[in-house]
């Protein structure tokens, strides 16, 4: 027969390992269910998933065609998902178990970027969240994409042009990842455009007039000594009878290529990336 101090004893250890895995059996349920809210990827697989039907069909194949050229190239997944409800879970959370449970990037190189986009019912508002996956936080830090979110996503939302958002912020990932510049240039660039271009655009239209004026100066003073007349006067005949030549272009147009057409290139959707928590997002 078992005696009272083993019936306690027993009772104890049960007591113990209840506090111990209670804790984990809480996180692994919530987990579940979190993952339960995550809409299944579209099919046939794709890297622009808009199940909200915010894209233009043509913009959304070249986005999508340009996402899977890059990956080709280099094994880096970039995903789009634009969705109209988030389960009421908040953005950050939702794009990362998002880029878990679709598996977006490599196993290997966990090289996996997820950008998210939660519009409001009116389009006018939303908002917009990065996820990076574990091999691209030093390529994608948490500060690099907050001013791209900043920069190259929330300004043209606002004027509700989410394609060129998306193609402006997509476009710095790649340059970012592909090592074209670094995060510390990037930063730089944004530092202060407008006082640069400010001071720019004023300089180049000055430099135009003067070497113009100068032109102008050198044949009106060659015109007044061969013809004995004040050099104002040789200045105001040659402005009056020059005449504008106008030169033409000829137009051309580049051919367009696809790579593989949207869904249709064979893609075979996420490889197994992880994601650990890198990122930034912001509201428009």
């Amino acid at each position: 027969m078992v005696n009272k101090y083993q019936k306690s004893v027993t009772l104890k250890i049960l007591n113990m390992y209840k506090y111990i895995y209670l804790p984990f059996l809480i996180i692994f349920v919530s987990f579940m269910a979190g993952a339960q809210d995550i809409p299944k990827p579209m099919e046939p697989p794709r890297m622009v998933n808009d199940f909200s039907g915010l894209l233009d069909p043509a913009d959304r194949d070249k986005l999508e065609n340009k996402l899977q050229s890059f990956y080709y190239q280099t094994s880096t997944q970039i995903y789009v998902v634009i969705l109209d409800d988030l389960a009421g879970y908040d953005i950050s959370d939702f794009a990362f178990q998002l880029g878990e449970e679709w598996g977006v990037g490599t196993k290997e190189k966990d090289n996996g970027i997820v950008i998210l986009l939660h519009p409001s019912p009116d389009r006018q508002h939303g908002k917009a969240f990065i996820a990076t996956g574990y091999g691209l936080e030093g390529a994608v830090p948490d500060a690099i994409a907050n001013r791209i979110v900043d920069y190259d996503m929330i300004p043209y939302f606002r004027e509700q042009r989410y394609y060129e958002g998306l193609e402006s912020a997509t476009n710095t990932i790649i340059d970012l990842t592909k090592g074209e510049y670094t995060a510390d240039e990037y930063i730089s660039r944004h530092e202060n455009p407008q006082t640069s271009l400010s001071y720019i655009i004023p300089l180049i239209i000055l430099f135009i007039i003067i070497f113009s004026f100068a032109g102008r100066a050198r044949a009106a003073r060659q015109y007044s000594i061969g013809h004995g007349v004040p050099f104002w006067l040789a200045l105001f005949l040659l402005s009056g009878s020059r005449s504008a030549h106008r030169g033409s272009f000829n137009n051309f147009r580049s051919g367009s290529g696809t790579f593989g057409g949207f869904g249709g290139g064979g893609f075979g959707g996420g490889m197994g990336g992880s994601f650990g928590g890198g990122g930034a997002g912001g509201s428009w």
